[in-house]
């Protein structure tokens, strides 16, 4: 660890703080001074609440939520080589977290090779883990019981290879694919609209998705193979509601493809998941996702036809807002997680991964992910928010606000269904356009202090804060090259060879890909090789520029 001071700067511009709240939220609605009974005069809640655990699942989609069951408490485990990701795994099972979120470093998202000369200077750097082969999986999983800690695995492009050496490290310890419990994040659709870590274009891309959803549903029943993710596209700039429409959107098309592919509906939708980004506005965040929980329960009964009331749940996952975290004043940063972490569980999230505090500087540090952890095991035993499914229905400001959160959601459907679907729209450029403009117009927000950022633009410091940082391993890079060479110097280049080539024809059929991926990674086949092979086939993706 090292240390760094950091001087804030108490300058700040005209115009100057009026003391008088925002009167719209994030969201763009404009909010009442009050709400009352003529607010909600036209709810029924048999028809549009339910109890808890009932349809349409507004409330929670269990009848006891927490009593039953805390959340899964799920903290980010993975940096670096994967043995020292391997080390941070096991400190937080030992600190209580119940799921890990393995990220993963840029090359490997990018699809390429630690050796690839593309990827000097970033290998095992900022983000996430270095997987090049199976045994790269093996080292980052090894002693982690599989069979009782929930894995997430954050790939999207990658998602197939990735899941391909899971499976094969499970197969290596004698588990049964049946038994693996986790979350494979693999939506490539908000690839295209937000994150940009893509490498296909659009429809080949889907087809990946799809594979790996069928192969899921078919031989991994407890594992979710998607994590439909709203939270990357609110981090581009979109608003809460853009995040609730564009991520059910994405959502619908998944369902739409499984049932093209012959699958029915019931076959696959009870595993489908989401994750979505908790901001600064509790009650906004709060109707958000009781009004996903409405929508998506009734499109998959009325549009889709499920018969299993599994499938109509929306599971989610939640992170708090790493983007809304500031440098300055980085201590408020702890209270900004409390309150983005305390709506998720009012809403009633399945599971959550609280930021730290110092993510504007350093990747989590020790003592930073240790508070980040308490903080959720302070919710979850001491504030009562556990207590009680839903506690803030009935809330004449929240059903309101749950209800017109639905209103503008079904408007943006419409307009991506005038466009020919999710991805023509993306195609076109629309969900570009949309996010780019909302990011503009919050920007803008906090320079004219229409909305107030504590210690950023307003309440502002002269003071120097010395800060702790993570930082990599100098000798790591060239470490992870030489064992890379020496793997694929030991391993049967012939048979490696030959499985690429079945990739390559594979890509050219509609048969699964999956199957195909495993056997490649088990002999040898790397996951640069298992993407190059595919970029081969399926060419690559330039988006249309969008100003």
């Amino acid at each position: 660890m090292s240390k760094k001071a950091i001087k804030e700067n108490s300058h700040t511009n005209e115009p100057k703080f009026t003391g008088v709240a925002p009167s719209q939220n994030l969201s763009g609605f404009d909010i009442k001074t009050s709400y009352g009974p003529e607010d909600i005069a036209g709810l029924d809640y048999a028809k549009d609440l339910g109890d808890p655990g009932q349809y349409p699942y507004v409330r929670g989609i269990h009848p006891d939520m927490y009593r039953g069951r805390l959340w899964t408490i799920r903290q980010l485990g993975s940096l670096g080589s994967p043995t020292q990701a391997n080390e941070r795994i096991r400190q937080l099972i030992q600190m209580g977290a119940t799921g890990i979120s393995i990220c993963l470093d840029m090359p490997t998202i990018m699809g390429r090779d630690s050796d690839d000369p593309l990827c000097r200077g970033e290998v095992g750097s900022c983000c996430g883990v270095a997987i090049d082969t199976v045994q790269d999986m093996r080292n980052l999983l090894d002693g982690i019981p599989l069979e009782s800690i929930s894995v997430n695995f954050v790939s999207n492009s990658q998602s197939s290879v990735i899941l391909a050496m899971f499976c094969a490290v499970a197969e290596d310890r004698g588990i049964p694919l049946q038994s693996l419990t986790g979350t494979m994040q693999n939506d490539v659709l908000k690839e295209y609209q937000a994150q940009k870590s893509y490498y296909f274009p659009p429809r080949p891309s889907l087809r990946l998705t799809m594979d790996t959803i069928t192969f899921c549903a078919r031989h991994l029943p407890r594992f979710n193979p998607i994590s439909i993710s709203g939270y990357h596209i609110a981090s581009a700039g979109a608003n809460p509601v853009q995040e609730l429409a564009f991520t059910l959107a994405n959502g619908l098309t998944y369902v739409e493809e499984g049932v093209k592919a012959g699958l029915s509906v019931d076959e696959f939708a009870p595993r489908l998941s989401f994750f979505f980004k908790t901001h600064n506005d509790l009650f906004e965040n709060v109707a958000k996702y009781r009004a996903a929980r409405r929508i998506w329960a009734r499109k998959m009964k009325e549009q889709f036809g499920a018969k299993n009331p599994r499938s109509c749940l929306f599971r989610v996952h939640t992170q708090t807002s790493g983007s809304s975290l500031t440098a300055q004043q980085m201590l408020n940063n702890v209270i900004r997680t409390t309150v983005q972490a305390l709506a998720a569980v009012l809403a009633g999230t399945q599971s959550l991964h609280t930021n730290s505090y110092d993510e504007a500087f350093s990747v989590p540090t020790p003592r930073s992910e240790k508070i980040a952890l308490r903080t959720q095991q302070v919710i979850a035993f001491e504030s009562g928010a556990a207590l009680t499914a839903d506690p803030l229905g009935g809330s004449y400001y929240v059903e309101a606000l749950t209800d017109q959160m639905e209103t503008e959601c079904y408007r943006y459907f419409k307009l991506i269904e005038d466009f020919g679907g999710v991805v023509p729209a993306i195609e076109k450029g629309f969900f570009q356009r949309e996010i780019s403009d909302s990011a503009f117009k919050y920007q803008r927000s906090i320079e004219t202090k229409e909305r107030i950022i504590v210690g950023l633009n307003e309440f502002v410091e002269d003071e120097e804060t010395e800060i702790e940082l993570r930082e990599n391993d100098p000798q790591f890079e060239s470490q992870k090259i030489a064992a890379l060479k020496e793997f694929k110097k030991n391993r049967n280049q012939q048979q490696t060879e030959a499985r690429l080539d079945e990739i390559r024809r594979v890509c050219r059929t509609q048969e699964n890909v999956m199957p195909t991926i495993t056997e490649a990674v088990k002999i040898g086949a790397t996951l640069g090789e298992c993407i190059g092979a595919m970029r081969q086939e399926f060419g690559e993706y330039c988006e249309q520029v969008v100003f």
